[in-house]
């Protein structure tokens, strides 16, 4: 889960420029303009809907109206806004941005493809965002429980069609700014598929023009199961990015408390 948020993080100021001399081997993964966006809001607030055991629409509500402002695309804040519970029929990436704690939590490879979904279809319930949130889940699972990159990628092909035979040389002359899962997961697997440690498959991302924030959370979540752990000091660097003034200028903790918080810890605050 820390690789999904801390990929979010470092994708987040590349998402819609780069500088001239932008080199995508040595670029400061964590720079000063960057900042965590929906993808760690909603990561985090699916932890919460299940050491809670409340429904996913309840606990997207409560994180997305109590930290509004970062990112949202149009549709989920409308939902927002209505109090809806109910899908509105997106194929967008955000089904599997916000989906790998159910990957690292469940016991077993159903119990995680069927709280996939449940979590997609209160807002994406097109069956593309329900698919990219049940392979983002399964990927993960798959990667925490000792299978192979090869298995992992052909357990995605064959149940959900995604084609990961691509290289990421197909992938950096036809990059493109794209928010759907069709656009996304193939990407994101092959980001993964072809990194060596946590750090190498968020370049990977950098690699290519994309959804690079979204992008960068839903490979970084593979890798970090896949490779355990991101290698950095994430306790310091969840504290720097996710512990912010609140509008009355107190420093908001929630956010980084429940991104921190161990299973056993669950209903504590």
């Amino acid at each position: 889960m820390y690789g999904a948020i801390l990929g979010d993080i470092a994708g987040s100021r590349f998402e819609f420029t780069r500088p001239s001399d932008f080199n995508w081997k040595t670029v400061e993964l964590f720079g000063g303009m960057c900042t965590y966006t929906d993808d760690t809001v909603l990561t985090v607030a699916t932890k919460y809907a299940v050491l809670n055991g409340l429904p996913y629409a309840k606990a997207y509500g409560l994180f997305g109206r109590r930290y509004i402002h970062v990112g949202y695309g149009n549709m989920f804040l409308n939902w927002l806004n209505a109090h809806s519970e109910k899908g509105y029929g997106s194929y967008g990436n955000g089904s599997a941005m916000r989906v790998c704690f159910i990957g690292e939590h469940f016991d077993t490879l159903e119990q995680v493809e069927r709280e996939a979904e449940a979590s997609s279809l209160c807002t994406h319930s097109h069956p593309e965002g329900i698919k990219a949130a049940k392979a983002t889940a399964a990927a993960v699972y798959l990667a925490r429980t000792g299978a192979s990159k090869r298995e992992i990628a052909g357990y995605l092909h064959k149940t959900y069609g995604y084609a990961v035979r691509k290289p990421l040389a197909f992938y950096r002359p036809r990059g493109r700014f794209d928010v759907t899962a069709m656009g996304t997961m193939p990407l994101a697997i092959r980001c993964f598929l072809e990194s060596e440690d946590w750090e190498s498959c968020i370049r990977n991302v950098f690699s290519v023009v994309c959804d690079t924030d979204t992008v960068a959370c839903i490979a970084g979540s593979m890798a970090d199961a896949f490779y355990g752990g991101t290698g950095l000091d994430e306790d310091a660097l969840l504290q720097r990015f996710l512990i912010k003034p609140n509008d009355l200028g107190i420093f908001d903790t929630f956010l980084y408390e429940w991104a921190v918080k161990r299973p056993q810890e669950e209903g504590s605050s």
